[in-house]
């Protein structure tokens, strides 16, 4: 089976993309100025190997760099505006309910890029071991994905419905 370009695309609204754009811009342009010139800073107080500001803006160095390649990443890989939905099939931008195996209780959530903050409900990634099982399923289809524990859970997937905001 070979993967498809389409696996890779993160579906996001405008405004998430433009949020993502933004940290991206800062980061990458007076973020890394502010550490540099932090990291000059305790550079300029001596001893390097016993120097806590050092190694705290050193550190703080390597979680932006971190983020600003992840931002880099799901820019890249970004489709801005509306996944193609069907109604009644699971997919990314859909609002998704299920039931649990041996649960009665419904569970209610949008499945969309983790990136998607700010939504008044649960988000779920595709990529998640949950999203991934139910990713194309239809309404009365069941389900199973594995556990972080390794045992195994199943849905049944009780309304799948575009994700309205």
């Amino acid at each position: 089976m070979t993967e498809t370009r389409a696996d890779n695309v993160t579906w996001l609204t405008q405004e998430a993309y433009d949020r993502l754009k933004s940290e991206l811009d800062h980061l990458s342009g007076p973020g890394r100025i502010e550490i540099a010139q932090k990291i000059e800073a305790a550079r300029e107080e001596g001893d390097l190997r016993e120097n806590g500001g050092y190694h705290a803006a050193k550190e703080e160095q390597g979680k932006i760099e971190g983020r600003i390649l992840q931002l880099q990443g799901i820019l890249e890989n970004a489709r801005v505006g509306e996944a193609p939905r069907t109604e009644g099939v699971v997919g990314p931008g859909m609002t998704v309910t299920v039931v649990f195996e041996g649960d009665d209780e419904e569970v209610t959530f949008l499945l969309a890029s983790r990136e998607e903050v700010g939504a008044p409900i649960d988000v779920y990634s595709p990529k998640s071991p949950l999203g991934a099982a139910i990713n194309g399923k239809k309404v009365g289809d069941k389900a199973t994905y594995a556990l972080p524990n390794g045992r195994s859970m199943t849905v049944e997937i009780l309304d799948a419905t575009p994700y309205g905001g």
